[in-house]
């Protein structure tokens, strides 16, 4: 009867898991509708707002624009050849092209723009597109402060600049602000996705950290790390790193903040007794999550998690506040990371954050607030003069440092969720820890 009970329970499981996730075909119809909306109701907005009304984005196979990838269509994998795209807003008109001065249609929303008979040299078509538009300022992705929109390499760059007349030289910028803004904003449907994006993320990370895959004394980090990076295959996910698991427990110092994601031992056997944490995150629909949680292995007789650590994870949850009502439009990464950091230190906490923002890449483009080595800002190379903007996503990453007298030492709370900020507010894309995860959870279930 067990036995059966557990075979409906499993086929359960894996038809929700089912329902959750689409197959290949309907993946690539979802990134193309994306991306037509995205194309045609977002790209106009941002090219009016940044002032640049031609954009030119220029890649070539296998060593492609980090923003080209984002606006190929799904059956594109890569660039092919030397692929040109230029984007020309026509406000008065309220017109956008979308040209590809490449021998192919880049998918449905950028047309070919190229006869090679007619014209054989690429380069000669770009400058009489160009010539027959004459655009107030044309963008190129060339960037100090983000490296996200300094895709364009030198060889490339020199050829543009040597076959375009001298007349425009002067109109050429940098399209950083432009080519952060398309990497960051989000759009509604994008965010109603990445919703079910991250509660399949909570969902992996729930089974992971559960008596499923843990037995005390017997499974080790390691094999909990790879049991869920075969998990996110075996769904046909992909994730953009390997996740990591580590432990805290009452017979080991702390030692440095690194130590969580790298130079942490292998194989560390998990005791009852342990406070175990991941870092995972998972891609999908080209979107991306960075998650963080942390579980409670119950040692004998024990049915939940000691107050000491149900507190820790109180003041974690405080911190992410103390960040979370510090972010307001405008602000950039450096003045909201110095309010919230001493609005937390105010309140008895030692906190540490280090926020990246989280979308078309997992360590994505937009304000930068605060990192793990730089907690008295970051420098300007890496995106401290830019704006918090809204409909943008963050991985709100932090921890808080307590002191834990029953084990006679300091441990570190960290927590990381995906973050929406919306128009002047903020919110959890599909909620945060409050509560530890236990293991065994059965335990909990059964009481007494």
């Amino acid at each position: 009867m067990k036995k059966l009970l557990f075979l409906f329970c499993f086929a359960l499981i894996q038809s929700l898991w089912a329902q959750q996730i689409l197959p290949e075909r309907q993946r690539a119809q979802v990134v193309d509708e994306i991306l037509e909306e995205r194309f045609n109701s977002l790209l106009p907005e941002l090219m009016d707002t940044t002032g640049i009304d031609m954009w030119i984005i220029i890649s070539r196979e296998y060593n492609e624009d980090p923003v080209i990838k984002t606006m190929l269509p799904a059956t594109w994998l890569n660039a092919r050849r030397r692929t040109i795209l230029l984007f020309y807003r026509n406000k008065s008109k309220n017109t956008i092209e979308k040209l590809a001065v490449a021998r192919y249609n880049v998918g449905k929303n950028i047309v070919s723009a190229w006869d090679k008979e007619k014209e054989p040299n690429q380069w000669k078509r770009l400058i009489q597109l160009i010539s027959e538009r004459n655009p107030q300022k044309i963008g190129l992705n060339f960037s100090k402060d983000h490296n996200i929109a300094d895709g364009l390499d030198k060889t490339d760059y020199d050829e543009f600049m040597e076959n375009l007349p001298k007349t425009y030289h002067k109109k050429v910028v940098s399209a950083e602000q432009l080519a952060v803004r398309w990497i960051e904003t989000r759009t509604e449907r994008e965010m109603v996705i990445y919703n079910q994006l991250v509660d399949i993320t909570h969902d992996i990370i729930a089974e992971a950290f559960s008596e499923k895959v843990i037995t005390p004394g017997v499974t080790t980090t390691t094999e909990v790390e790879w049991w869920m990076r075969q998990k996110v295959t075996d769904l046909g996910l992909e994730t953009w790193f390997h996740p990591t698991v580590d432990v805290q427990r009452s017979k080991e110092e702390l030692v440095s903040h690194l130590y969580s994601f790298s130079g942490r031992p292998d194989n560390m056997v998990i005791l009852p007794g342990d406070l175990l944490h991941c870092d995972f995150g998972i891609t999908y629909l080209r979107l991306n999550t960075d998650c963080q949680e942390l579980a409670y292995v119950l040692k004998p007789k024990e049915h939940s998690a000691p107050d000491f650590l149900v507190n820790g994870l109180k003041d974690g949850n405080k911190v992410q506040d103390f960040l979370t009502t510090n972010m307001i439009k405008g602000r950039t990464g450096n003045q909201i990371l110095a309010n919230a950091l001493s609005d937390a230190k105010a309140a008895g906490l030692r906190p540490s954050i280090y926020t990246h923002p989280l979308g078309l890449y997992g360590h994505s483009a937009g304000t930068t607030i605060g990192m793990w080595d730089s907690q008295g800002g970051v420098m300007k190379d890496d995106g401290e003069n830019y704006p918090l903007n809204p409909n943008t996503v963050y991985a709100i990453e932090l921890n808080t440092t307590i002191t834990i007298s029953e084990w006679n030492r300091d441990i570190r709370i960290m927590l990381e969720e995906a973050g929406f900020y919306g128009e002047d507010e903020f919110r959890y894309v599909n909620g945060r820890q409050t509560e530890l995860l236990l293991i065994p959870r059965v335990k909990e279930q059964l009481g007494n």
